[in-house]
């Protein structure tokens, strides 16, 4: 057989319900308690004040004062007749009557006439009142003693009266029944709330114990910050109840954040936006720093909501990686025809004898490349950003456009990261020349001026294009807006995007204006890019323009 054991639940619910029951139960003795203490003090004072009445009105009779004076303290003298006739009537416990000596005068026991008083009569003796809960010969009592004077006023003894406390404990006693019953009652109101209680939390709980809720926050709180995903809570008025470590990378959020509104955590813009739900959808993207996000905006019953976030930005980049190899796939595409070409021209060449001119041909041929990357190279002397510049020409010359660095074009070593400035130009030159290069503008031309200025990167990137009308200027900068088809592979809408946040991450600014003769003008700063203490030459400006 199995052994029932006996212990405290593990379930919440349970564990709330007897610890209700047991605060009811302690708060009702609590109260009880200071219940009695008055009552008892109550009753004392009533039992007192009924002794001292029977005490004053036996000392007020003449017939004990002139028995006092007249006779002797014997069992049957006038004064022990006279005071068991007062007890009798009033039910005291005792009435004793005493001279100046102390001397018993009259007493319930005969047998103590005669003698001296067990307790102090020297008060009463002095004129004064006494009121006391006391114990003597007839067990405890609550007695009065007041003086006992002639006609003439004189003090000739005192009355003390007794009245039985055991009437006292009687009348608590009585009392008891009715306090319990009230008690009782609230204790019933207080187990059928603490039941009610104890129900709703069980329900809210599953019935899980004390122990498997430690356990499963502990596991919470590992799961959250283990997982590779931003997770940040949010409460009715969008405080952050909890982020883990990942959702404060990705956000770039400071220590301290829990407990803070998004208000104040974030600046305003697309981010606040989606992580408060005032943009809707699922898969949202937002650029916050230098990386692109996707956010899922899921409410809560309780009027939250909880935000995931997913870092794209490596996605992001391979697919503009992709796009660029993709271009440059096409512009050697074109190429080996444009080459198959030339190498049929040196053939002509060669079977018609004319060697000295293949020979000038190729040499001319090698000088016009080798010219137009030197160029490039002299003037930008970051490899990765000239790398790009030479990639992004071919494939502008691929689609029928003339990409050309300006004259002002000097952008020397000495940066603190080259990757950030292949990001900014990479996006503006591919804006540049999706624009101009759909075969709708004549003569489509791209122009790109890169050069510091007092410590601060100026990147320009204009197109003879239509142009952005001015109350597009601040929309093209935010995440999502584009007016072409996205490829299968990326989203469209970013690349501005990240090129603002960029700018802003810098201390910089990114901004479009008219260019001079139509199109559009991009023009990007970045002051903080520069490495500080670099030596940096002066601008100069350099002859010529590559073709």
């Amino acid at each position: 057989m199995a052994r029932l054991r006996l212990g405290w639940p593990r379930q919440v619910f349970a564990q709330v319900l007897i610890a209700q029951l047991l605060i009811t139960l302690g708060v009702l003795l609590l109260l009880t308690g200071l219940f009695l203490q008055p009552l008892r003090t109550q009753l004392d004072d009533q039992a007192e004040h009924e002794a001292l009445a029977i005490a004053q009105t036996t000392a007020a009779d003449p017939d004990i004062a002139a028995g006092l004076l007249s006779s002797r303290p014997t069992p049957k003298g006038p004064v022990q007749r006279q005071a068991e006739r007062t007890r009798k009537a009033t039910g005291a416990l005792y009435v004793v009557v005493m001279d100046t000596h102390g001397i018993r005068w009259s007493h319930t026991d005969e047998r103590q006439v005669g003698h001296h008083v067990s307790t102090d009569p020297s008060i009463p003796l002095h004129g004064d009142v006494v009121l006391q809960v006391d114990r003597g010969t007839l067990g405890r009592s609550a007695r009065a003693k007041v003086p006992l004077r002639n006609g003439a006023g004189d003090l000739i003894g005192a009355v003390s009266v007794g009245i039985a406390y055991s009437g006292v404990q009687d009348r608590l006693v009585a009392a008891l029944p009715g306090l319990l019953r009230y008690a009782g009652t609230a204790l019933a109101v207080g187990a059928c709330a603490a039941s009610l209680v104890a129900r709703r939390l069980r329900r809210r709980t599953h019935g899980v114990s004390v122990g498997d809720i430690s356990a499963l926050l502990s596991e919470r709180e590992a799961m959250l910050h283990g997982v590779r995903e931003g997770v940040i809570a949010l409460d009715d008025r969008e405080r952050v109840r909890l982020v883990n470590d990942e959702a404060a990378r990705l956000l770039a959020l400071e220590d301290g954040a829990q407990g803070r509104t998004l208000k104040e955590i974030l600046p305003p813009g697309r981010s606040r936006d989606v992580l408060g739900g005032q943009v809707t959808g699922r898969d949202l993207l937002t650029v916050r720093e230098n990386r692109v996000l996707i956010a899922n905006h899921m409410p809560t019953p309780d009027g939250g909501s909880v935000v995931t976030l997913r870092d794209r930005t490596e996605v992001e980049l391979l697919g503009r990686e992709l796009d660029s190899t993709k271009g440059l796939l096409d512009a050697l595409r074109a190429q080996d025809h444009e080459h198959a070409n030339r190498l049929h021209t040196v053939l002509g060449y060669l079977e018609l004898d004319m060697t000295e001119r293949a020979r000038d041909y190729v040499a001319g041929l090698t000088r016009a490349r080798r010219a137009s990357g030197s160029q490039i190279s002299e003037r930008v002397r970051i490899p990765t950003v000239s790398a790009l510049l030479v990639g992004k020409a071919a494939i502008a010359a691929e689609r029928g456009v003339r990409l050309r660095l300006s004259d002002r074009t000097l952008l020397p070593a000495g940066l603190v990261d080259g990757r950030d400035l292949v990001t900014v130009l990479g996006n503006l030159i591919d804006n540049a020349l999706d624009v101009v290069g759909g075969g709708q503008v004549s003569a489509p031309e791209v122009e790109v001026e890169v050069f510091v200025e007092h410590d601060t990167v100026v990147l320009r990137v204009s197109d003879n294009g239509p142009g952005v009308p001015v109350e597009l200027r601040e929309a093209i900068f935010q995440e999502g807006w584009t007016t072409k088809e996205a490829p299968a592979h990326r989203d469209r809408g970013l690349g501005l995007a990240l090129v603002r946040s960029l700018a802003e991450r810098y201390g910089g600014t990114a901004r479009i204006s008219p260019r001079a003769g139509g199109g559009a003008l991009f023009t990007v700063t970045l002051p903080d890019i520069v490495a500080r203490g670099a030596a940096l030459p002066v601008h100069t400006v350099l002859a010529g323009e590559p073709s």
